[in-house]
């Protein structure tokens, strides 16, 4: 029994630990954006994303209002986006999207995590070569059309259209194309589940258990720095 509750409990912190670091990503981005289009959602799309993004992590309502309300005061933080790109265990591309108030510190932290999980830093152009930077969005699949919506949002820049492993419409679009994508979803009264600019690779590689095991230590790794807001991997 105490094992069990022990197992229980591990996972529990799992959830948390996942939901704080949502938390601190999505504010973080409301930073940026609001530093960029200003704190009015009806005048700045990057902003709506942002509320988009926290409904679907289910990011309380006073989070959301407190992260705009930090942006917009004397105590802002300045947040710059880096990108680090390196390798994994067996030679497995890994990306590094960061938001940092502090570069030097970033840099060192990633690379720290990097050579303690067999893996290497690599320098600028070494693997963002291989990755596609798309738009995503999410959509419930509910009340939807999908031909009749993947016809009209061939001509707003649709690039891909499927279902994830929940039956949730996957919509990608080109990078330029992120913005059309979302103001035609918003003509339609269509509110993305979430809303993102991802990397896609083009290339991948497959591992066996144990060496994606590996791989994907080091991955978790990244994700649990502070500064860290995405990683990316060609790994299948």
């Amino acid at each position: 029994m105490g094992r069990i509750f022990e197992v229980r409990k591990s996972a529990m912190f799992a959830r948390w630990d996942k939901m704080a670091k949502n938390f601190t990503r999505i504010g973080k981005e409301i930073a940026i954006a609001v530093k960029a289009g200003g704190p009015d959602p009806d005048n700045n799309s990057a902003l709506r994303r942002c509320f988009q993004n926290a409904k679907a992590v289910n990011m309380p309502k006073d989070r959301v209002e407190a992260a705009i309300k930090r942006a917009t005061g004397k105590d802002l933080v300045n947040y710059e986006e880096l990108v680090y790109e390196g390798f994994g265990p067996h030679g497995v591309a890994v990306l590094v999207e960061s938001a940092t108030d502090n570069g030097t510190r970033t840099v060192a932290n990633v690379r720290a995590i990097f050579n303690k999980g067999g893996g290497a830093m690599g320098n600028s152009g070494s693997v963002a070569f291989l990755f596609t930077r798309m738009g995503e969005f999410k959509l419930k699949n509910e009340n939807i059309n999908i031909e009749e919506l993947e016809f009209e949002a061939i001509d707003h820049g649709m690039e891909d259209i499927g279902e994830d492993a929940e039956g949730n419409i996957i919509i990608r679009t080109g990078f330029n194309d992120f913005g059309k994508m979302s103001d035609f979803l918003e003509s339609k009264g269509i509110t993305p589940l979430q809303a993102e600019l991802t990397r896609i690779p083009s290339t991948t590689v497959e591992l066996n258990e144990e060496q994606g095991k590996e791989l994907l230590e080091l991955v978790d790794k990244l994700e649990q720095d502070e500064d860290v807001q995405k990683v990316y991997h060609n790994f299948v």
